[in-house]
């Protein structure tokens, strides 16, 4: 059993890390996942409710602020809806800030007068104001050093930092000692109000629920209360609040917030409408289909939290790297205060480094920036339409060097319809009754041809994947599929046009057959084109025939086409091209593509496919446009080039710093920035592809 909640309070990345690994080692604890973006933990045990005291243990232990809540009760209190008010947690979160603001301010002037005391040589005056000055600057960091101390905590980062800068008032470094705690104060401040502004910016980009909605007679209710059957009235400019559909009215809809579609849809009575889209220039009444909780907007929401708690290899590494760094650069410090000074009797000088070390020794520049890059990755791809289940997903698809894409419903519309019936009435009708149970597009578009005209029904119907179904019809036999399934029958067959073509059989006598036509979509050409730019293989693979699958792929640039597959087929040739062209994504859109969604690196699934296909992939294009895929490519791509930028970025200012003071230009300042301030560039670094165009990418593999 899965259970999320969250933990309120959760300040540290690094201490997140140390809360998920101890929560993880519980003998009954499954799996334990704490994503900092969210503050989210997610937790998977036979009950996980009754370990809750312990949890709530391991997490007071690490931060003593922190609460794990229950995440409904959360919400219940806490939920932010943007569209409609302000966030109680904003508030919340500035009043916390100004709270921090304040002693930084008293400490920076207490300092400033330190300083200048200092310069007129009154050293008793000056030594006692910076010391005033740093206990007001330090009171909470050593309140909680000294809580950490007493549960263990030594290589918290707290408790090196107030061994740091008590180490540097032993040497009688006073100006020091204070100049570091408050630019590292500074640097916490800034980091964690970039933090906040990143983790709402994205969560804005996919929390579109709304906090009231307008019933039909003006009545203005919670959104969470509207019940199936409800009508509610949208105004022009208003957001949808609720899956619905329209009983009267007409407008034009914004899908962009769900789709990234920018082109208005035109609704009207009887047409479906998805909540999280805006209403154009009509006022509308639409019914509700889905409460609240099931409808897309939460749906959307609940999808992207639960992305965020999929860790990428890179992250996963990070968080191994993470627990062996801080000790290493710990016993490096011990070493360099005294190893050197043994040899050079210069203490003071080698403490003074060693201090330095201490500083940087916390690694949460890169605990909390990369998969914060990550998760930037998997709000920016929800704001286009494009849902990526987990930074998993995203490295994957980051690292794709073929693509395979099936026909119907992917390249084309899937918009079947019949253009010809060869044969008469007769093999329509048929095949119409025969097809009247399935929901495959071609079915439909045979059905719908045969409207008005009288269809019996089969007493038995046997749908064969991949060939057609055998039906029962009057004491008959009818046969209504492919060529293959009729050779299985012994029937030859000959087809007169391009297309798509049902063939149909009666007692083993062929009859006609029917054939469909389906559409290429605009967009696939641009779009196929864009991916061959990256140097990434294209291919197609379909169960129709063979000529209609040339023209398809010649029309839309395709590389490499395998056409009248059976779905077991499909995933055969799949491998054969991953192990030609590397990691391989696929793209479909039917249920007959599901196994092959799981079987190669990466499974795409078309938003307008079977939930089956869908339930496999690895990432979903909402708008069902073959433009998604260089987006998705471009999002993933610069999603780990961002993630590696801050890991080399960290890890070289902080290997910088350290060699410098060990050849003689140890600055504790330079070593605030390379943890504060590093922490904090990598922060923003992480978010910077919230303010940048996805359409197309340079970058490489």
């Amino acid at each position: 059993m899965t259970h999320t909640y969250i933990i309120q309070d959760l300040g540290c990345a690094n201490c997140a890390a140390k809360m998920e690994r101890k929560i993880a080692d519980l003998p009954q604890v499954e799996e334990a996942t704490i994503t900092f973006a969210t503050r989210q933990l997610r937790l998977t045990a036979p009950d996980p409710d009754a370990l809750l005291p312990q949890i709530q243990k391991i997490v007071s232990s690490i931060e003593p602020e922190a609460r794990v809540v229950e995440k409904d009760h959360h919400e219940h209190h806490d939920h932010c809806h943007h569209d409609h008010c302000d966030c109680g947690h904003d508030h919340q979160h500035d009043h916390h800030t100004s709270g921090e603001v304040l002693p930084i301010v008293i400490g920076a002037v207490l300092f400033a007068a330190g300083l200048v005391l200092q310069a007129l040589s009154l050293d008793l005056a000056a030594k006692a104001v910076l010391v005033v000055s740093y206990l007001t600057l330090g009171f909470p960091i050593l309140k909680t050093a000294a809580t950490g101390l007493l549960r263990g905590q030594l290589f918290d980062e707290n408790f090196l930092m107030s061994i740091a800068t008590i180490g540097a008032f032993c040497i009688d470094e006073f100006p020091e000692a204070v100049g570091i705690m408050l630019f590292y104060r500074i640097g916490e401040l800034f980091e964690h109000m970039a933090v906040e502004r990143s983790r709402k910016q994205i969560m804005e980009a996919v929390d579109l629920r709304p906090e009231t909605v307008i019933l039909a007679d003006g009545k203005q209710i919670p959104a969470g209360d509207a019940q199936i059957g409800d009508l509610l009235r949208i105004r022009p400019g208003d957001r949808i609040g609720l899956d619905a559909t329209v009983v009267s009215g007409e407008s034009r809809i914004d899908t962009s917030p769900i789709t990234g579609e920018p082109v208005p849809v035109h609704v009207g009575p009887g047409d479906a409408v998805t909540s999280g889209c805006v209403n154009g220039s009509g006022t509308l009444t639409v019914r509700v289909d889905r409460p609240l909780s099931e409808s897309m907007v939460t749906r959307i929401l609940e999808f992207v939290e639960e992305a965020a708690a999929g860790k990428p290899k890179l992250d996963r590494f990070i968080t191994r790297f993470a627990k062996v760094y801080t000790p290493i650069v710990v016993l490096s410090a011990v070493a360099v205060a005294v190893i050197p000074s043994l040899f050079t009797g210069d203490w003071s000088y080698w403490v003074y480094t060693a201090l330095s070390f201490l500083v940087m020794s916390c690694p949460c520049a890169l605990v909390l920036s990369v998969p914060l890059a990550f998760f930037s990755g998997i709000g920016i791809g929800s704001r286009k339409g494009i849902l990526f289940k987990g930074g998993a997903a995203i490295e994957a698809t980051a690292a794709i060097r073929a693509i395979v894409l099936d026909k119907t419903g992917t390249i084309t519309r899937g918009d079947f319809t019949v253009q010809k019936v060869i044969g008469g009435d007769e093999v329509l009708t048929l095949c119409a009754a025969c097809e009247g149970s399935s929901t495959h597009p071609i079915a439909e578009s045979i059905v719908s041809a045969a409207k008005g005209l009288p269809l019996a029904v089969p007493t038995q119907v046997t749908e064969i994947p991949g060939h057609g179904i055998e039906a029962t019809l009057e004491g008959s036999q009818i046969l209504c599929g492919n060529q293959a399934l009729m050779a299985r029958h012994g029937i030859n067959v000959q087809p007169e046009g391009t297309g798509a073509v049902v063939y149909v059989a009666k007692d083993g006598h062929y009859l006609g057959q029917i054939l469909i036509a389906d559409t290429v979509k605009p967009e696939a050409a641009t779009a196929i084109a864009a991916v061959n730019a990256l140097g990434i293989h294209t291919a197609m693979l379909t169960g129709d025939r063979d000529a209609t699958a040339q023209i398809v792929a010649a029309s839309v640039g395709i590389r490499e086409t395998h056409a009248q597959l059976l779905p077991q087929e499909k995933l055969e040739h799949l491998r054969r091209i991953r192990q030609s062209h590397g990691p391989t994504m696929f793209v479909g859109d039917g249920i007959n593509d599901a196994p092959v969604l799981s079987g190669a690196d990466v499974g795409a699934a078309m938003g307008s496919g079977a939930d089956a296909a869908i339930e496999a992939a690895d990432l979903v294009f909402l708008n069902s446009q073959v433009s998604a895929i260089p987006q998705a490519l471009t999002i993933a791509r610069r999603t780990r080039s961002i993630a590696r930028q801050n890991i080399i970025f960290a890890l070289t200012v902080k290997a910088i710093v350290m060699i410098l003071g060990l050849l003689g230009h140890a600055s504790m300042w330079a070593a605030v920035f390379a943890d504060t301030g590093v922490a904090m560039l990598c922060v923003l670094n992480s978010i910077r592809m919230l303010y940048q165009k996805t359409t197309r990418s340079t970058d490489r593999p």
